[in-house]
């Protein structure tokens, strides 16, 4: 037997090294290549503290946020807040609608996980490239007029965009992550911890009592640095109802028990329904009935309901990433059409 030659065929784990790593950018030289100017800062400072109005009660208004269950497409985001601008401006005394800008997708196994990690669609995982693409996209919205949420999934990747967002989500995969709390805990705006996905609620609620306590935690300066960050608590954290294996809900029962849960932990009996995910048993249709559903327990007197999520694009539906794709189009979950979308908003304003 050759070893030498078996060695050369079959080199030993050791001896494989692993390409470079890629360096990014420090948040702060990002920030300064795309800055934000203050008159903008002081915008994203007036929409957070309405989130926080409209999740306290002291504002009537229903929170809206909605749009495209990932970005993947920049023309497409900014053709689709445009349209949300504008019917902004004719609901905005009823909703306050937020943008959905999600720009990472979490993933039960794989597949593409958005536009900070892919921006070319191709594997090429430029994210460098995506860290730019996704800030300078939230930057451009902002200066629409509008305000922009997000789900934060990778806590180093929250410094480069958390100074544009006005509400941001932790998902019902990372919920129960220590490390999300401790994210969250820093954070200076208003933030939703998902139910499980078992559908309990019990973890978000530790959750936002954790979020709501101060922290030393790990994690990276500004420059880039590995550090020791010290955080205060963040008191703006609420519930978000997205249904779980058990089925949906948002139902009167559901209701009740999670607002005894949240009153028996001492928190924000705030509560948003995401119409999509398991409430619509991940059939996008079925948030239309949903909303309807909260609508109607919300005129009935359920004053805690203060919030409602929809995933909607500019077309219905998804289609998978290839090489003719369509305009507007989902490539993540289903969504509503924009016509059903305006049609559906028009109508809850009117019902409120």
């Amino acid at each position: 037997m050759n070893t030498n030659a078996t060695l050369a065929a079959h080199p030993p784990a050791a001896a494989i090294r692993p390409p470079a790593p890629e360096l990014l950018p420090s948040i702060d030289a990002l920030a300064a290549e795309l800055p934000l100017s203050p008159a903008l800062a002081a915008q994203v400072a007036t929409h957070r503290q309405a989130v926080r109005n409209i999740l306290a009660g002291r504002d009537p208004r229903l929170l809206v946020v909605v749009g495209p269950c990932s970005i993947h497409d920049v023309d497409a985001a900014m053709d689709y807040a445009r349209r949300l601008r504008a019917l902004s401006d004719q609901l905005g005394d009823k909703l306050l609608l937020v943008m959905r800008v999600y720009v990472e997708k979490p993933r039960t196994t794989v597949g593409w996980k958005g536009l900070l990690y892919d921006p070319a669609l191709d594997g090429s995982h430029d994210m460098a490239l995506g860290l730019r693409t996704a800030r300078r996209l939230m930057r451009d919205i902002v200066a629409l007029g509008l305000p922009v949420a997000t789900e934060l999934l990778h806590p180093m990747a929250a410094g480069y965009l958390e100074d544009l967002l006005s509400w941001a989500a932790v998902g019902a995969r990372t919920t129960e992550s220590q490390i999300h709390r401790e994210m969250v805990s820093g954070l200076s705006l208003p933030c939703g911890f998902k139910n499980g996905t078992d559908g309990g609620t019990t973890v978000a609620i530790d959750a936002m009592g954790a979020a709501a306590r101060g922290h030393h935690h790990f994690g990276v300066d500004r420059h880039g640095r590995p550090a020791v960050l010290v955080s205060e608590g963040n008191a703006d954290t609420h519930l978000v109802l997205r249904g779980g294996r058990s089925g949906p809900n948002y139902h009167a029962d559901a209701l009740d028990a999670a607002s005894n849960a949240l009153a028996n932990a001492g928190v924000s009996p705030a509560l948003m329904v995401d119409c999509s995910h398991a409430n619509s048993q991940k059939d996008h249709r079925r948030q239309i009935e949903v909303l309807k559903d909260v609508l109607a327990q919300r005129r009935a007197g359920r004053h805690t309901l203060r919030a409602v999520m929809i995933e909607s694009h500019l077309e219905e539906g998804a289609q998978p990433l290839c090489e003719t794709m369509r305009y507007g189009v989902s490539v993540t979950d289903a969504c509503l059409g924009w016509q059903d979308s305006e049609q559906l908003l028009r109508e809850a304003a009117a019902q409120l």
